[in-house]
């Protein structure tokens, strides 16, 4: 069966075609409006109707219904009293020290908060039985208000699930139902409810795109008899799940596109013998930035705009700056770059589209670095005119000509992205300059030799197809679940046998998922780990569960290394917690679509004179490059989805995997 990785991204969706004799990767311009459209073109560009087919695809339509407040009118039903709880949150102000702060909508309006008894104590014990009589009430309150969603979360309802599953019966038909000890059995109220009312908020949307992609996918086939297509969607974790559960698990997917990125980045740096890296991941509308020390860094502190959500995702920082991302004046008459993108419609000015605004991609063509014959492999005209038309405005207002100001612009979005960096290296403690910056996504390459710079880093990788490497990242992604369950006692007391049996349970709802996607036993992996925490601390650290004694101990080195201290006081179990995982079966077969096939004899190398460079630079098509060979910067390396630009006072070699390694003469 033939593979085809799908991320959709603000500007572009990419994809990456696995057969079992070649890989081949496209682009196409994305369909805001409607995803499924640049989907269904992808699928007849590469000429895949009819083909039987196993997509694995990473989505923005959660993740945009978050941060655009597009969510379906939600009800939201706690205990009494706990009404206010995603209104107040932390009590904790943006701005520190500005004490008349803008006052913020609540997440969910008071008169869809709903309460009522069925009241859990820490023990999972319940006080304050749920009645017939509750159950009505909260019935007709439902057919009253006519909410889309539902979100239930009950106090410790992670102990005693019973009041929240007697609440959801109850539930009118067609109203999506998010309940908190199904989505987070967790402690922490208000995480807890933020993530199960985004997963209900969410929800509706996520379930009737992924029906109607699977609809129009399915109707690709000319007839009943054609053979079968199965779809898996790429969570926020960095492993997959098949569409059918990921339709009421929304919250799961908000990280879709860029995990998929990670993956790629960590699959491809393996086979270069490259395990400690810093990614960042530049597209048209935004930049993410993370770390990868052997394997991913996930988080359960994680947020979405200004949202907590406290699922596994993966441990990134993005900032609104790619490609798209849109150059003003600022009051102050100072330059700006972002977080306002073109997107896709109309896209930067140079795609003539009916873009009026100067963007970054404009700034590169004018630069001479982004090149209008070999962008998108010729499929897609650039016009320098257009793009030298955008900016001058910008360069009227600030008396500059239209190329210093092109290099101002790329100057800002440089120093944004580097900023990003920074925030994912050095603010955590971790020199870069011991790290190799790895760059993906269409844009990145024409950056990275000037974050590497801003870094003082040495060494940095442009992986092969890095222009759709969140794509192919889908393909070597495992499907995994993460799960959980919080249960707080002291290590030094815990009963061995009861905590065992709460792993396998946990390990028996991950098999029972995997299985349902084909997997088989022996296929399945376990990986135990602990949230622990010192008696009375807030915070916990992950740590793989070895026991009580050896968790413990390894919680004081670890504490230690991260905070500079250990104490000698009490460890406290607070979560446990399982990923359940089967590794990805095309692994060999992809690493041998990825080796070089052979390549041109004469390398055609052309000249160009850059904006600020002194001596010429040159024009090379990366797919003529073989194994070993080196240039020295400045240079252009060309290739269909992407271009790279070498500095001067940079050195690029091509190794056995066709990647670009740079380094830092």
């Amino acid at each position: 069966m033939n593979l085809l990785g799908i991320d959709t991204g603000g500007t572009f969706t990419d994809f990456v075609l696995l057969t079992a004799n070649d890989l081949k990767i496209h682009k196409v311009l994305s369909t805001p409006q409607a995803p499924e459209q640049a989907i269904l073109q992808g699928i007849d560009d590469l000429g895949l109707r009819g083909q039987a087919l196993l997509i694995v695809h990473g989505s923005t339509v959660a993740t945009n219904a978050v941060l655009e407040g597009k969510g379906v009118r939600t009800a939201y039903i706690t205990n009494h009293g706990m009404g206010d709880i995603l209104s107040l949150g932390r009590q904790t102000r943006k701005q520190l020290y500005n004490l008349q702060p803008k006052p913020c909508a609540p997440p969910v309006p008071q008169m869809l908060c709903l309460e009522t008894a069925g009241r859990i104590t820490a023990k999972g014990v319940c006080i304050e039985p749920l009645q017939e009589h509750d159950l009505r009430q909260l019935k007709q309150q439902l057919l009253n208000l006519k909410p889309q969603a539902v979100a239930i979360n009950l106090l410790f309802s992670f102990l005693n699930d019973t009041t929240e599953k007697q609440i959801q019966a109850i539930v009118p038909q067609g109203i999506f139902v998010s309940r908190a000890s199904a989505v987070l059995p967790e402690i922490k109220e208000y995480e807890r409810g933020m993530t199960t009312w985004l997963n209900a908020a969410v929800g509706p949307l996520v379930k009737g795109y992924l029906q109607c992609l699977v609809k129009n996918i399915k109707e690709t086939r000319q007839n009943k008899g054609q053979p079968r297509i199965k779809i898996s969607i790429m969570q926020s974790s960095g492993g997959s799940m098949n569409a059918q559960q990921a339709a009421d698990k929304a919250v799961h997917m908000l990280l879709s596109g860029p995990a998929g990125g990670l993956a790629g980045a960590k699959f491809i740096a393996t086979t270069a013998n490259k395990e400690r890296l810093l990614t960042f991941d530049m597209g048209g509308t935004s930049t993410d930035v993370a770390m990868i020390d052997g394997d991913l860094q996930l988080t359960n502190e994680g947020y979405i705009g200004h949202y907590p959500v406290a699922v596994p995702m993966v441990d990134m920082h993005t900032i609104g700056a790619g490609g798209g991302s849109i150059a003003v004046i600022d009051e102050g008459g100072l330059l700006q770059v972002g977080p306002k993108s073109s997107g896709a419609v109309p896209g930067p000015a140079c795609y003539g589209r009916g873009g009026q605004h100067a963007t970054v991609t404009d700034a590169n063509l004018v630069l001479g670095r982004l090149r209008a014959d070999t962008f998108l492999a010729s499929t897609m005209t650039l016009c320098t005119k257009t793009a030298k038309q955008a900016i001058a405005p910008l360069a009227k207002q600030l008396s500059l000509g239209i190329e210093a100001v092109a290099q101002g612009i790329i100057h800002v979005a440089n120093e944004h992205m580097a900023r990003a960096l920074r925030i994912m290296s050095v603010q955590r403690g971790i020199d870069p300059t011991e790290l190799t910056l790895v760059s993906f996504g269409g844009a990145g390459g024409l950056h990275v030799c000037a974050l590497a710079g801003a870094l003082n880093m040495r060494q940095a990788m442009v992986p092969i197809h890095a222009g759709v490497l969140s794509a192919l990242g889908m393909l070597v992604a495992p499907r995994a679940r993460h799960l959980s369950l919080s249960m707080i006692r002291s290590l030094q007391d815990i009963d061995e046998t009861q905590l065992q049996a709460a792993y396998g349970s946990l390990q028996e709802q991950g098999r029972q998922a995997l299985l349902t996607e084909g997997l088989q036993d022996d296929e399945i992996n376990y990986v135990l780990s602990a949230d622990v925490r010192y008696l009375g601390q807030s915070y916990t650290i992950n740590v793989p569960w070895q026991g009580a004694e050896k968790t413990s101990s390894t919680f004081n080195i670890t504490h230690k290394k991260r905070y500079g201290h250990a104490l000698q006081q009490a460890v406290e179990l607070v979560t446990i917690r399982l990923k359940a995982y089967g590794e990805s079966t095309i692994l060999t077969r992809l690493n041998k679509q990825l080796l070089p096939k052979t390549r041109h004899q004469n390398i055609i190398c052309r000249e160009t004179h850059l904006h600020g460079i002194d001596m010429p630079a040159s024009i090379l098509d990366r797919h003529q490059l073989p194994e070993g060979y080196q240039i020295q910067g400045p240079a252009l390396i060309t290739e269909a989805l992407s271009t790279t630009y070498i500095e001067p006072g940079w050195l690029c070699r091509v190794d056995q995997r066709c990647n670009l390694i740079l380094q830092r003469l």
